[in-house]
């Protein structure tokens, strides 16, 4: 062979050498690319089941709440809700179909049987929701079962995609390993630095794979304070694990407000269980003494002897006071239910706050008289006249004044008011008493609904925790506020702080 064919034949085998390695580095990075897409497809479709599986969590967690309170209360279902409701329902239905599109040919079996049980899944929820006001609607909304199977579904979906994406790493692993083993080999013939250039690189990107390959399989093994770090990379590998990062923050910050929330409505499901059992008893207080009596004067009439009329008006008296007390206590629930509602309105007119305030404390003088408290009313006489809604600021103050004579015994209840420094038009009012007083920890809680500062108040003074609700409720829609200062043992100072003149009064009136 001539020296020019042998150096023809060198020249074609170099650049023979050199197109296969030139294709092979094109295949290679080709085939990469498309594994790398197909990967992050799979690791899409795991996220979207995992948030898929999150949201029917929660929304059988909503509907367990309202199939107990559908079944203990008579609160209806509001089309607002209702609307929610309905498009939360259709959100879960279009990420099902989401997780449809990327799943692969080989977990269609598994994505249709997810479909199938979620559908039917969903479609009683939204049966619940739309007939969640029929009283004759009886559903099995408890059963676990369909629930059950559409999470189990959904799991063997999310497993298969797992196992898929797991395949997906190991084929970009080995496409990594043979071109860079073919682009050593060719290189190393030819640039020693190329091969030392490919060899750093299959071991920086196989560390990284690797790393986000444990990430992947710790975070969705449930341990979701597991952090990729460690990957130098402001590319696609390091955008990638920050989204995993991100992924398992949000995910136990929504694990974390889901038990928050349904604490909260364990509270609020206890509170109102004691206040109905508070309310009972305090209904069934006067509706003892008025049912006692009433069967006593009907016995005494029908006796032939004489009647004492003074015992009978004494007794006519007592159920006037009970049947007055039971009105009081159904009116504060009334109100409190106007209020929650939004459908208390206010009724404004000028008024003299100190004649109303007097009238309240002989209203109550003998419960002061009963109790051994003496009362003291203070700068009242110079008060200015005040146009808001008398009806309310006199409850507001019966209710302050009784709840003060209630936790006095043998004390001091003072009442004063005057025009605030500084603030023209307002005015404010301070109840103080020598009474049992509270802890900080009680003035936080003292002005909600259905709570009592103290649970043992209700078996030693009565009540149902709503008098001071409705003062500060009132005090509110008034546009002022209210506001306590106690100490354990010392007593109590409520403040009361409305506007005076029309221009300070809430645009509502």
């Amino acid at each position: 062979m001539s020296l020019r064919r042998r150096l023809t034949l060198s020249l074609v085998t170099i650049l023979i050498l050199f197109a296969v390695n030139v294709g092979t580095h094109f295949w290679g990075s080709y085939a990469r690319s498309e594994s790398m897409k197909a990967y992050r497809r799979s690791v899409t479709a795991t996220q979207l089941s995992t948030d898929i599986e999150q949201s029917l969590e929660e929304q059988r967690q909503q509907i367990l709440v309202l199939a107990t309170l559908r079944d203990t209360t008579d609160d209806p279902l509001e089309s607002t809700e209702l609307t929610q409701a309905e498009t939360e329902l259709t959100e879960i239905t279009q990420k099902i179909q989401r997780l449809g599109r990327l799943s692969h040919n080989v977990t269609e079996f598994h994505y249709q049987q997810l479909w199938r049980s979620s559908s039917d899944l969903l479609q009683g929820w939204l049966a619940f929701y739309r007939n969640y006001n029929d009283p004759a609607f009886n559903p099995d909304i408890e059963d676990p079962l369909p629930y059950l199977e559409a999470s189990q579904r959904l799991k063997e979906l999310e497993q298969r995609q797992s196992f898929i994406a797991v395949q997906r790493a190991k084929i970009i692993d080995r496409t990594i390993d043979l071109t860079d083993r073919i682009t050593v080999i060719g290189f190393f013939a030819s640039i020693l630095l190329t091969a030392t250039l490919g060899f750093f690189l299959v071991r920086y990107t196989n560390a990284s794979l690797k790393r986000l390959k444990t990430g992947t399989r710790r975070i969705g093994s449930g341990d979701l304070n597991y952090r990729i770090e460690h990957i130098d990379d402001t590319g696609e590998l390091g955008d990638l694990a920050d989204a995993f990062n991100d992924m398992a923050d949000k995910l136990r910050n929504a694990i974390h407000d889901v038990r928050q929330a349904k604490d909260a409505a364990d509270e609020a499901n206890a509170a109102k269980s004691l206040f109905l059992a508070n309310v009972s008893h305090e209904l069934r207080t006067p509706l003892n003494a008025i049912i006692g009596y009433s069967e006593m004067l009907h016995d005494e009439l029908g006796d032939e002897g004489e009647i004492d009329r003074a015992q009978f008006q004494l007794d006519l008296d007592k159920i006037i006071r009970s049947g007055q007390q039971l009105l009081d206590l159904i009116n504060d629930i009334l109100d409190l239910s106007k209020v929650e509602t939004g459908k208390m309105a206010l009724h404004c007119e000028t008024f003299q706050p100190a004649a109303i305030i007097r009238e309240v404390c002989e209203a109550l003088a003998p419960l002061l008289r009963e109790r051994s408290n003496e009362l003291q009313l203070d700068e009242l006489g110079d008060l200015p006249a005040i146009y808001n809604d008398a009806t309310k600021f006199r409850q507001v103050f019966t209710n302050l004044l009784s709840n003060a004579c209630k936790f006095t015994d043998r004390g001091d209840i003072a009442v004063a008011g005057r025009e605030l420094p500084g603030r023209p038009g307002w005015l404010e009012f301070t109840l103080r008493d020598t009474g049992i007083g509270m802890s900080a920890e009680q003035q936080a809680r003292v002005f909600s609904a259905f709570v009592q500062a103290d649970p043992s108040t209700s078996a030693n003074y009565g009540g149902t925790g709503l008098g001071l609700a409705i003062c500060r409720e009132f005090c509110e829609l008034m546009g002022g506020s209210i506001s306590v200062e106690s100490e354990t043992g010392v007593g109590s100072t409520f403040t009361v702080v409305i506007p005076s003149d029309p221009e300070s009064a809430p645009a509502s009136a």
